[in-house]
């Protein structure tokens, strides 16, 4: 019988205390969880504001009507807050993906460029030693 070697070996964990919380805070932002989880709380904010103009209100409040210039087939019924929960969701899951891509991509190159700059000053004197 013979063993499998296991394929993926876990990376080692830093012991310093320091070097494991410098760690975590360089960890990318997971984009499409983000955008889920902001999309999931504009549109139901949008339905939340939706139900409570026709419940409470009972009308169709001005600021909520503008709402329907910017989501297509948006209005102030019971329809349209469930149109306007899909777009809600859709444009804050754009704009927190987008918020989580700028965000990576600012981190990657700033590490990028620290490690850049200390491997070069490490072989600053390379030639001298030839």
């Amino acid at each position: 019988m013979s063993t499998v070697p296991e394929l993926h070996e876990p990376r080692e964990r830093p012991s310093d205390e320091a070097a494991v919380e410098a760690m975590l805070a360089f960890l990318p932002i997971h984009k499409r969880a983000l955008g889920v989880a902001v999309g999931l709380v504009g549109g139901t904010l949008l339905f939340a504001a939706t139900v409570f103009a026709l419940v409470v209100l009972g009308g169709d409040p001005t600021g909520l009507r503008l709402v329907g210039e910017y989501f297509y087939g948006y209005e102030v019924s019971w329809p349209g807050a469930f149109i306007g929960f899909f777009w809600a969701f859709v444009a804050s899951f754009v704009f927190a993906w987008f918020a989580a891509f700028v965000h990576n991509f600012a981190v990657a190159t700033s590490i990028f460029i620290a490690r850049t700059r200390e491997e070069l000053r490490q072989t600053r004197d390379f030639l001298d030693h030839i």
